[in-house]
């Protein structure tokens, strides 16, 4: 029981007994002495058969060990061995081969195995057939940070059995900039920002998790709209979080309130892996301690702990987070089943005493007001406008610079080759590449009852004793007491073209992948491929269509694009200028786009979609109505009240008339108060109907952009394509760049960088040669998508 309790199981109390027997009065019904060949046989057999059997043996480190020469079979021998595989032995099975081309890799698994010998029920964890399912999960997810989090709660939501595997309960909720095992949180606190904010939106239309935790009481504190300098189309919605609170609401939801999960705490130590055809399958999971566990699909959202360090000054240990190892075996069978991977780097600020600041010449800087809520569930936020908590803003100056160049010798973080995170750079690394440039520093309160500060801004992997004196020579934090130090973590990652648009791998059927070690950063961003990788998942295993987002419907779908399209040479940080449909992939149109395909695919609730409908038939119908009335220019601006030289007569429509600055969803509402009243009354509404009306006259242009890019989209090449033939007429840089990357539709080979436009006509041209058929469209040479 000792051996067993390594790794403690969540789930439901009935969900692990045995069969209820007469004869209880036995400690077991079978007892096995020897844990060799004829003990381990004779053990299986028996539990097998549903009987409680106790395994007896000096040692559990040599089950499994073959003494004689390391092979099976051989004249005669090979009989038996096949005769015993048709009972369903153990020895020969192909639950033992991790790696079919491996051939003695039974051995190593049985070592594994051995870890736990005292016994479990005999059906509680079998990969054998169950009268419901052969298999023990529909999906199994790796990881409790947002990633992992967002993809269990969609594969739930879907109805599918689901498992999620993390190091710790008591951590799941725990935001971390490494939202991996439980998700410390070791980066910000907080939710959202430009890109960032449309993320969340978009999961929140799609009934994610994450955003309805920052909608709960007391969890969040400060929300705020960055970039109201531009338009409403590249807002940033971000919220400033209670960690302590975001925690506890988040534990609640996962441990208690998730229908079709189970939670098992331990540590994933390798994949089952067997092969089918030509094709390698994930079909579940090896644990910590020996137990295998079988699915139909395994979700990665291991975060930085694929071989993680960390680094602090010139001292550095293996960690997936402080406090937690990293995964070595899943990486070395990542690599071994084929995969490229990568290596990046990512770090963390010290933390300051509150206490311990003198905020007197700071800039103090409130919420919005009034401020808008994260979900479209919610009309409002739980908190008063005038109760939000402040941050604070200060700036480094020449001294900290100075420090930095004498002292950078001692950082081994930044002295590595391993690539960084360009938009949110290490203060060394700042200061090298800027030289003596001033950087802001926002003090952002960690929650409401909390004495600790995030300096967002100074992420730094010096020595402990030079934090404390750089913090110091901070205006504002001359006194100030660091809590504790930052750090730095390097992490394996593997390439994302070796992903397709729903995040399953090309390489292992049935494996998908999401989050950091798809090689993005931030929260926003790994809860964004974690809800999609969810769903996918469990489309899998319902046999329904997976779910892809284009770059025309979504930011999640431009992330997930960029990605498996581009690769990554840096952490992966969403921007809205990554987009090229910005104007119709609005913040606040983000139900409008996702809600009702989620509810048709089943991973949004019926509650969601009632409260959606009767929103978008608020704003149609207002839309209609404006529409309908029609006037001419000049009168509309004496009836608004708006001053202008022009006297055009031209005729414009009410809607018209709402897209311009100068009118307001109010002054149209004191023109039309029964029509148009309950929607003025709400803030949220009224905004997006504002929004409506300003981007209509963009919006024909914009759609007819999205149409040529779909076309190009539905148009895929071969994954066996040749581009080193010479009936293509390509230069040898373009054929390396297309080898390379393996576009998988023409449009993301157009994106490839050294892709010409006539390298693309030629492409094409060589298509349509080649295709057997006679015609006129190279389209037809290309198969289409779905």
């Amino acid at each position: 029981m000792r051996a067993l309790s390594r790794c403690c199981l969540l789930r439901p109390s009935h969900a692990l007994r045995t069969q209820s027997r007469s004869h209880s009065s036995h400690d077991f019904d079978v007892i096995v002495i020897g844990g060799g060949h004829a003990g381990i046989e004779a053990m299986g057999a028996a539990t097998r058969m549903n009987t409680k059997t106790l395994l007896v043996t000096h040692k559990t480190q040599t089950i499994g060990e073959m003494s004689c020469n390391p092979s099976f079979g051989g004249i005669g021998k090979g009989h038996l061995l096949r005769e015993i595989d048709a009972m369903d032995g153990i020895f020969y099975g192909n639950q033992l081969i991790r790696h079919p081309s491996h051939r003695y890799d039974s051995i190593e698994t049985m070592r594994a195995l051995s870890r736990c010998c005292l016994l479990r029920p005999s059906h509680a964890l079998r990969t054998q057939s169950r009268s419901h399912s052969s298999h023990d999960f529909d999906v199994i997810v790796i990881g409790g940070g947002h990633a992992g989090i967002e993809a269990m709660g969609a594969a739930t939501r879907m109805n599918a059995k689901t498992l999620l595997v993390t190091h710790k309960t008591q951590t799941i909720g725990e935001m971390s900039c490494n939202p991996s095992f439980g998700g410390e949180m070791s980066c910000n606190p907080s939710f959202g920002g430009i890109g960032k904010g449309h993320l969340l939106r978009e999961i929140d239309a799609m009934d994610g998790i994450c955003p309805k935790i920052c909608g709960m009481e007391s969890t969040d504190f400060q929300y705020k709209v960055l970039n109201r300098s531009r338009g409403p189309a590249v807002w940033g919605w971000r919220a400033q979080i209670d960690r302590s609170l975001f925690k506890k609401h988040m534990q609640n939801k996962v441990l208690n309130n998730t229908p079709n999960l189970t939670v098992k705490c331990c540590s994933a130590e390798d994949l089952i892996i067997n092969k089918s055809g030509d094709r390698l399958e994930c079909q579940g999971i090896i644990t910590s301690d020996g137990q295998r566990i079988s699915s139909r699909t395994v979700v990665l959202a291991t975060g930085t702990f694929l071989r993680g360090q960390i680094n602090i000054g010139l001292e550095c240990y293996p960690a997936g987070r402080i406090g937690d190892e990293p995964a070595i075996g899943l990486a070395k069978t990542l690599e071994s089943a084929g995969f490229k991977m990568g290596r990046l780097k990512t770090g963390t600020p010290p933390r300051i005493d509150k206490q311990t600041i003198d905020y007197s010449n700071l800039e103090a800087t409130g919420g919005d007001r009034p401020p808008l809520p994260f979900s479209f569930m919610n009309d409002s936020v739980w908190i008063d406008e005038n109760d939000q908590v402040q941050t604070w803003l200060t700036f480094t100056d020449d001294r900290v610079a100075q420090l930095v160049k004498e002292t950078a010798h001692l950082s081994r973080h930044v002295r590595e080759e391993v690539r960084g995170p360009r938009y949110c750079p290490s203060i060394e690394s700042k200061v090298l590449k800027f030289g003596h440039k001033s950087h802001q520093i926002w003090l952002e309160p960690e929650g409401l009852d909390s004495n600790v500060i995030y300096p967002n801004g100074i992420s730094c992997t010096l020595p402990e004793d030079i934090q404390q004196r750089l913090i110091n020579l901070i205006p504002g934090l001359e006194n100030a007491k660091m809590l504790r130090p930052g750090y730095g973590v390097e992490y394996d990652h593997i390439d994302p073209r070796q992903l397709k648009q729903s995040l399953e791998t090309l390489v292992i059927d049935n494996l998908f992948m999401s989050g950091q070690i798809n090689g993005t950063t931030g929260y926003e961003e790994a809860a964004a491929q974690g809800i999609v990788a969810g769903i996918n998942a469990a489309a899998k295993c319902l046999h329904k269509e997976p779910l892809t987002l284009s770059r025309t419907e979504a930011y999640i779908g431009v992330l997930i694009d960029d990605l498996t399209t581009l690769g990554v040479e840096e952490p992966y940080r969403m921007f809205t200028s990554r987009s090229e449909f910005r104007l119709m992939l609005r913040p606040d149109n983000a139900d409008l786009r996702l809600t009702q395909k989620g509810y048709e695919m089943g991973f949004v609730s019926q509650k969601r979609f009632e409260n959606f409908s009767k929103t978008r038939e608020q704003l149609e119908e207002s839309e209609k109505f404006l529409k309908s009335i029609a006037k001419p220019l000049n009168q509309w601006r004496n009836d608004l009240g708006i001053d202008s030289d022009s006297r055009s007569g031209s005729t414009k429509t009410a809607f018209d008339m709402l897209g311009l600055n100068e009118c307001s969803v109010q002054q149209m509402a004191n023109l039309y108060p029964d029509q148009l009243n309950a929607i003025s009354g709400n803030p949220n509404a009224s905004t997006r109907l504002k929004c409506e009306a300003a981007y209509e006259r963009f919006r024909s242009e914009e759609q007819e952009r999205a149409q040529q890019m779909k076309s190009e989209e539905m148009l895929e090449i071969s994954p066996q394509m040749d581009y080193m033939t010479t009936d293509m007429n390509l230069s040898a840089e373009v054929r390396h760049v297309l080898s390379h990357n393996r576009p998988k539709t023409i449009f993301a080979a157009k994106r490839l960088p050294g892709v010409t436009p006539a390298a693309i006509v030629s492409l094409l041209y060589y298509m349509k040669r080649i295709h057997k058929s006679a015609v006129m469209s190279p389209n037809d040479c290309l198969t289409k998508n779905g």
